[in-house]
């Protein structure tokens, strides 16, 4: 029998990477794909196997020409048939207004969030259909539904990404694909994404006044079991859209 396999781009120590270890766990072979630093895909690839899973790790730059059609393709002629695609990849260039925005900033945001995944829904959705059967799921976040000053490239980059998320449901969810768009409504406990962002001494200060037993961030190891709810979702209740957020947090369209 092959092992069914479990997709990751943009498996970083946040909500990627944990979403890759929980698949792990429930016995899917995890291929974990990130952009850079080779010895922390090296550490979560070896988390892994310590579990008692199966993961293989490879270095990805999306944007790359190609790059996604060939890992897919490789995946699928090396390992196995990809059962379930999770696109994690940001777009998220800071806050920049209008002026302090260039063309290729912009652009770069519309690569990442929005024709990264087309590229891969283009190389995997037709062996998916022949199959009957696949999930892709597909992080998104807050500017998918609502632009903030200074956003321009993100929230126009995640609006596409939602769009595309329901066309893509429109033709192959009747083909047996199911496509969720998980739109992330708020701030994520993850190293990789808010402590970068913020340093590690404001994101330190952050989680010990709001995270960890506030459960004022959002864990990586409780959005990890949303997305395996939703993957194995039986195709006569399928949840297309869905947000999460902390229950401190007022929901994007109350503010």
């Amino acid at each position: 029998m092959t092992t069914p396999v479990c997709l990751v781009i943009g498996a970083g120590a946040g909500i990627g990477g944990t979403v890759g270890q929980r698949f792990a766990k429930e016995g899917y072979h995890s291929v974990l794909c990130r952009r850079s630093d080779q010895e922390g895909l090296d550490r979560l690839v070896g988390s892994i196997h310590e579990a008692g899973g199966a993961a293989t790790g490879f270095l990805l730059n999306a944007v790359e020409e190609n790059a996604i059609e060939d890992r897919v393709a490789a995946v699928e002629g090396e390992i196995g048939p990809i059962e379930v695609a999770v696109y994690n990849l940001g777009a998220q260039i800071g806050d920049r207004p209008l002026a302090d925005t260039s063309y290729k900033a912009f652009e770069l945001g519309w690569r990442m969030a929005t024709f990264g995944l087309f590229r891969l829904a283009s190389s995997l959705f037709p062996r998916m259909e022949e199959r009957g059967h696949g999930s892709l799921l597909v992080t998104s976040a807050t500017a998918a539904v609502r632009g903030n000053a200074g956003q321009h490239s993100h929230a126009a980059a995640m609006g596409g990404r939602r769009m595309l998320c329901q066309s893509l449901n429109a033709q192959f969810g009747p083909k047996g694909i199911h496509v969720a768009h998980i739109l992330v409504d708020g701030a994520v406990d993850a190293p990789d994404t808010l402590g970068k962002m913020l340093g590690p001494e404001q994101f330190q200060a952050l989680r010990e006044t709001r995270g960890m037993e506030h459960d004022g961030l959002m864990l990586p190891e409780r959005i990890a079991d949303t997305y395996l709810h939703l993957a194995n979702q039986h195709r006569s209740t399928w949840t297309h859209e869905i947000d999460l957020r902390s229950f401190t947090d007022r929901p994007w369209w109350n503010h």
